[in-house]
């Protein structure tokens, strides 16, 4: 039997109620911050989450949580939106995010640059496929980026979004 870490516990006890709640579970992560365990639960849903959302989870969940007692140590539950900035990493990540404005980071340069801003046209489980853009979204020319070469994929976060 395959053993699953604590996120992929959770995540499973998280996903029925997302669904019912017209949430989607976007990521759960359990991460030690100082000497405090954090139990992570990231939601979205079309149009954004607000604090309601996150409320409607928390209660249900926590509950989930105490009768199944999956983790051994005391932590914080934290449900929350993944963010503007928010990373892409699993294929369900990708598939919500197509024909969206990604900024990939790479490990080593390509034709001198680490970091590209494109518009994500699909994927596949080794390759993003993708149209490059400038800082104005101006459609500069196709390009290919092999997953596994990336250091980040994350949703792009225009710095300018909320100015005037």
């Amino acid at each position: 039997m395959e053993k699953k870490n604590t996120a992929e516990k959770v995540k499973e006890l998280a996903q029925p109620l997302c669904e019912e709640l017209g949430l989607f579970l976007w990521d759960v992560r359990f991460e030690k911050e100082g000497a405090t365990w954090y139990l992570k639960v990231f939601i979205d849903k079309d149009g954004g989450v607000g604090m309601d959302d996150c409320e409607a989870l928390t209660r249900p969940l926590s509950s989930l949580l105490d009768d199944a007692d999956p983790i051994a140590q005391s932590y914080v539950l934290e449900v929350g939106s993944p963010g503007l900035g928010r990373e892409l990493k699993r294929p369900e990540h990708f598939e919500a995010c197509i024909n969206d404005i990604i900024k990939i980071k790479l490990i080593r340069p390509r034709d001198g640059r680490k970091e590209f801003i494109a518009g994500l046209d699909g994927y596949d489980k080794e390759k993003l496929y993708c149209h490059l853009t400038d800082e104005e979204g101006n459609v500069l020319e196709p390009a290919e980026f092999i997953i596994k070469e990336c250091a980040s994929v994350k949703l792009y976060d225009d710095a300018d979004l909320f100015q005037n």
